[in-house]
């Protein structure tokens, strides 16, 4: 390898080299890939665009050994254009769960991205802490979740990362569920993840819970559903208890967690889609009753006190 300077980087060491026998040496991983939330073709013409009339790729490409962490489409730039120098920073990671954990917090640092990119992110980094912290990687319930206890006795992996984001303890669980979907959606439906990150396809909360739950033979159709309007999708709804006031408790953020604008939306979003799927499962399951005479107008009445509430929000209000 051409090492033409060595400094620190991310607290690792930074390399910087150049020549197509360089680029050979690395390699991609499409596990540690699927992470990163692609680029459209306009934005990939674009940056490659900017480095071209720089004349160096300036932002290292992250890497663990030969593997590449962060910067792929750097990468893919430097195979196309070999005189362009590159730098690399070494990372060390104890395993791949740690290492998949890393990515998903530093694409989390990114301002501009779209909630459900967001919400698959920390899911990703919710599964990967987990096992990271030496839960049975092979059986189907890890043993370090947050239902069974973590192996090493310190704060539960999602309310450590709920306080980082400002965000509930539930809205992890939920995102983590969430990202399992859009992986087992994109399996069967190979591309549909991007279309679900732009948010030209909206998995609800029944989507979500259905398809995490379904069989594999139920699950193509599944997923050919998401690509039909909402209205359009067939319902398989779960069964789900309602919650007590203790567990709606624990869904709300810490008071000492005051976060960001971006996690305050998010915690929004987050919590209007739970009362979506919430009312779509109740109605959904007593169809008969909603219809009838008797009980009509009192679920009519409910939805006009959320009218209400919501009315007060339009008009710059904090209703308590």
């Amino acid at each position: 390898m051409n090492v033409f300077k060595e400094a620190s980087c991310f607290g690792g060491s930074l390399l910087y080299i150049a020549c197509k026998e360089d680029t050979m040496q690395l390699r991609i991983d499409p596990e540690f890939e699927s992470r990163i939330p692609p680029l459209t073709d306009d934005e990939f013409i674009q940056l490659e665009e900017n480095i071209l009339a720089d004349g160096v790729i300036i932002s290292p490409i992250i890497v663990w050994g030969e593997v590449i962490i962060d910067g792929h489409n750097r990468f893919r730039i430097a195979e196309k254009h070999p005189h362009l120098k590159f730098a690399t920073c070494e990372r060390d990671f104890n395993d791949r769960y740690e290492a998949l954990a890393w990515i998903c917090k530093n694409q989390l640092g990114r301002r501009n991205l779209t909630f459900q990119q967001k919400k698959y992110l920390i899911g990703k980094r919710y599964e990967s802490e987990k096992a990271s912290y030496g839960g049975d990687r092979k059986s189907s319930e890890v043993k370090s979740s947050s239902q069974v206890g973590n192996l090493i006795p310190t704060e539960k992996t999602c309310d450590r990362i709920a306080n980082e984001y400002g965000i509930s303890r539930n809205s992890v669980l939920r995102a983590e569920k969430f990202s399992k979907a859009v992986d087992i959606a994109d399996e069967i439906d190979p591309g549909i993840r991007s279309g679900i990150f732009a948010g030209k396809i909206k998995p609800t909360q029944d989507d979500v819970e259905a398809l995490t739950k379904a069989t594999h033979e139920e699950r193509p159709a599944l997923v050919e559903d998401l690509r039909k309007p909402p209205e359009e999708r067939r319902k398989v709804l779960p069964e789900r208890h309602l919650l007590t006031l203790e567990q709606i408790a624990a869904e709300l953020p810490s008071e000492t967690c005051r976060g960001t604008p971006e996690s305050m939306l998010y915690e929004l979003e987050d919590a209007l889609d739970t009362f979506f799927f919430r009312w779509s499962v109740c109605l959904s399951h007593n169809k008969d009753y909603f219809l009838a005479k008797k009980h009509n107008p009192k679920v009519n009445k409910l939805a006009q006190n959320g009218l209400a509430y919501l009315n007060r929000i339009l008009k710059g209000e904090i209703p308590l």
